[in-house]
């Protein structure tokens, strides 16, 4: 099988660099990208030092500008001759703390990131897949896309779910295309989106520790399962789940005799 093209929106660090990583292990060529041309040269760098540079490009692209997101279907393109998998990744959730807390340009940021780079960045390789005649595009769900509130994460959440109404009805929208779209579910990964939340209360994070504990899963056991799953997938609308209710359960009842530390 000829290896697959992949861009990876939001990929310096966290899940993004995680499956960019797991996607070169398994032989693909992929496009990585950040707002930051120093942050995302540096990640470019740190891949082309374990992997063929000539399956590593980069570009700088901020999500909640079409035009840039463009660019970067466009740069990938030119650099690879297509896209078979597109993933929207890029994401953040603000700080933790109630919504009248929060100021509005936060607000209007974790929206836009979350909501609207995942709408622009579907359009855009959308319209690309259809061009070519084939491709997959898949949508990173978080915490709230299943409807399950927590304190402290309402406008996160309220992207997340409205996300997973994006997925779901762009789905339905694409049957009969030969592009398929898809949905990723990683669980609760230890990244800086959680760790970044408690920046100004570390005392929270010290109480939620042991819960993340038994319910988190690190980057490097997450990502590799994920990639190879979209490789894998021919279905229309997938949901591909890392987590499942009975491997949750199964930790809470093991946990007092496998602990499990994740932070460092």
């Amino acid at each position: 099988m000829e290896n697959k093209v992949v861009v990876v929106t939001g990929s310096t660090r966290g899940i993004g660099f995680g499956l960019a990583q797991a996607f070169l292990e398994l032989g693909c060529a992929v496009t990585i990208s950040g707002r930051s041309n120093p942050t995302v040269a540096g990640a470019a760098r740190s891949l082309r030092a374990r992997f063929d540079g000539s399956r590593v490009f980069s570009l700088a692209c901020d999500v909640t500008d079409p035009a840039q997101v463009q660019a970067l279907w466009d740069g990938a393109v030119g650099r690879f001759g297509r896209v078979d998998i597109w993933v929207n990744n890029a994401g953040w959730s603000g700080e933790a703390g109630m919504l009248w807390e929060r100021p509005p340009e936060e607000i209007a940021s974790v929206i836009a990131t979350n909501l609207l780079g995942t709408a622009y960045g579907a359009r855009t390789a959308m319209r690309g897949m259809l061009a070519q005649g084939f491709g997959a595009i898949y949508n990173m769900e978080g915490m709230g896309s299943d409807g399950r509130k927590h304190t402290g994460l309402t406008i996160y959440g309220t992207s997340k779910y409205a996300v997973h109404y994006l997925t779901e009805s762009l789905a339905l929208d694409a049957r009969g295309t030969p592009v398929l779209i898809g949905s990723l579910r990683p669980g609760m990964v230890i990244t800086g989106l959680i760790t970044d939340r408690y920046k100004e209360h570390p005392e929270q994070l010290e109480r939620a520790r042991r819960i993340f504990n038994i319910i988190a899963d690190t980057v490097e056991h997450v990502t590799p399962w994920l990639a190879r799953r979209m490789l894998d997938n021919r279905k229309n609308g997938a949901v591909l789940a890392y987590t499942s209710t009975w491997k949750l359960l199964w930790r809470l009842v093991s946990q007092p005799f496998a602990r499990r530390e994740l932070f460092p």
